[in-house]
């Protein structure tokens, strides 16, 4: 048998096996840092339909344009290239210079409102649940749709408390917002009628859920992971 003389990949290389997780990475990564392609595109001196292509089909780099692609999305060739920080969050190396602040109520609000899965903490008649939720923030209340006499839809007039977080395991970043409150079902058909015409709360588990339920809250603190 001859030896294998095909040679490695190169860190700068993206392969043809490599291209569709590359091509995801970057517009995934792009969206995490709110970048339009033209914004990209000036940070990594390329052009922008370039990069709209790429993130289409995939492509491949030279050494110098994947290292200035990676710095423009503040990440590493590396990830780019193999995904390296696609397993489960919070397992890499801890970044140097971080510190962990408060949010103020404001931003916390603000964070909140920017996604629509939370995770839901109550009691039950089984002990302490933590169950992920679909939910819309409207009037400064969590609306979300569930089942009647399951376990989301919670005792009205009840406290329970509303987690949402965002991890950058990239960067050994992230943010964390919890809402205490408590609970009431909407029930009257007028106020039905405008939720179901305002929210976004469309649960991804499917099945028939008409109950609506809106957590009214009374403490909202948040947390970050951010240079010091």
């Amino acid at each position: 048998m001859s030896e294998d003389t095909t040679p490695p990949d190169e860190p700068g290389r993206s392969t043809p096996g490599r291209q569709g997780g590359f091509a995801q990475r970057v517009a995934q990564r792009r969206r995490q840092l709110g970048l339009t392609h033209e914004q990209l595109a000036t940070r990594a001196d390329m052009a922008p339909r370039y990069l709209q292509l790429l993130e289409e089909l995939g492509g491949d780099f030279d050494s110098v344009g994947l290292h200035r692609l990676a710095a423009a999305l503040e990440t590493t060739p590396r990830e780019l290239l193999d995904g390296s920080g696609d397993g489960p969050p919070g397992q890499g190396d801890a970044a140097s210079g971080q510190g962990l602040w408060k949010l103020d109520p404001e931003e916390s609000r603000d964070r909140l409102g920017s996604h629509g899965i939370g995770r839901l903490g109550l009691s039950t008649p089984d002990g302490p649940a933590i169950v992920p939720v679909n939910y819309t923030v409207l009037g400064g209340t969590i609306i979300y749709r569930t089942a009647p006499g399951t376990v989301t839809a919670a005792v009205p007039g009840g406290e329970v408390a509303f987690e949402v977080d965002q991890i950058d395991e990239t960067r050994s970043r992230g943010w964390s917002v919890v809402v205490v409150g408590t609970v009431e079902h909407v029930t009257e058909p007028a106020a039905v009628q405008l939720l179901m015409e305002q929210s976004a709360a469309e649960p991804w588990a499917g099945g028939r859920r008409d109950l609506w339920v809106r957590i009214n809250p009374t403490r909202v603190t948040g947390r970050i992971i951010r240079p010091a």
